[in-house]
């Protein structure tokens, strides 16, 4: 049975331990992650926790409705043991109805004729470095070739604002976020159990041109947050940062999740790495 559970009343470790042990665990599902996300959230629930699903939501105008949060690409229903269509189907119908708008971005193994696909893209890091670069399309090794050429170097342990400030600077007209999702970014770096990473490009003045943020579960590397300025773009910054971090993680059980895109252009820029396509879902509805 399907039961719908407030934030509140949900058992937290069993919750978790079911999203940490799904064949399809993701980050963003955790509790710690949609406690600094999402405005509010609660969830669906199957049985003793077999199964769940997060439901994220807000309120505008005395309306509620469910939203995908900032940072969170994919959420959906999580299951310790393999699920059909007709469970995933079953977990939307059992959406309260005072939700008068679902909008939810459900993962990978969520599929169902009533979802859209949407792409992400993965690498499986199972292999030595020599044959991950192997599978480098040739434009993609031709400007990591460029960036050692550059003379410049990878930094670790960039501060979060200073990423955050270089995207406002070259970004912000094109992708606007809103100043909240901003400082919930910077407060989930702080999550230690997100392992976050941050690295940088910087040039002879020292000052940041690329920079890339990344956290880390147990299975997953995931890609979250870039920004460069025109001399990052020169010098293929955010190429030399993936390509760090797929050597670093080489020869381990890790998969590098890019986070896809729908946008031609950045699609391709991952796919440049050997990445394989990852179809996720996206469901709305109006009642």
């Amino acid at each position: 049975m399907i039961k719908y559970i407030q934030r509140k009343d949900l058992d937290i470790q069993k919750y978790d331990t079911c999203i940490q042990n799904a064949l399809n665990s993701r980050i963003y599902a955790l509790s710690y992650y949609l406690d600094i996300v999402a405005d509010h959230w609660d969830a669906l629930v199957l049985d003793d926790y077999k199964a769940v699903m997060p439901l994220p939501w807000r309120s505008k105008y005395f309306i509620k409705y469910i939203y995908p949060p900032c940072w969170t690409q994919q959420l959906g229903v999580f299951s310790t043991s393999p699920f059909s269509n007709t469970l995933v189907e079953e977990f939307i119908k059992a959406i309260p109805k005072k939700f008068l708008k679902t909008t939810i971005q459900l993962n990978s193994n969520c599929n169902s004729k009533l979802f859209y696909t949407k792409n992400n893209f993965t690498l499986a890091l199972n292999q030595p470095y020599q044959d991950l670069h192997r599978n480098y399309r040739k434009d993609r090794k031709d400007r990591l070739k460029k960036f050692k050429k550059s003379g410049f170097s990878i930094k670790e342990n960039i501060k979060t604002k200073d990423l955050i400030k270089l995207f406002k600077e070259n970004y912000y007209q094109e992708l606007k976020i809103n100043i909240s999702d901003y400082n919930k970014l910077e407060k989930l770096t702080c999550e230690k159990k997100l392992n976050t990473t941050i690295l940088g490009v910087f040039n002879e003045n020292n000052q940041l041109i690329s920079g890339s943020l990344f956290f880390k579960d147990e299975k997953r590397i995931y890609y979250v947050f870039s920004a460069n300025n025109k001399a990052g773009n020169k010098v293929q910054g955010n190429t030399a940062i993936l390509d760090f971090m797929i050597q670093k993680y080489s020869n381990s059980d890790f998969t590098l999740d890019f986070e896809g895109s729908m946008h031609p252009g950045i699609a391709s820029f991952f796919k440049s790495f050997g990445s394989e396509l990852e179809t996720y879902y996206y469901y709305t509805k109006k009642i």
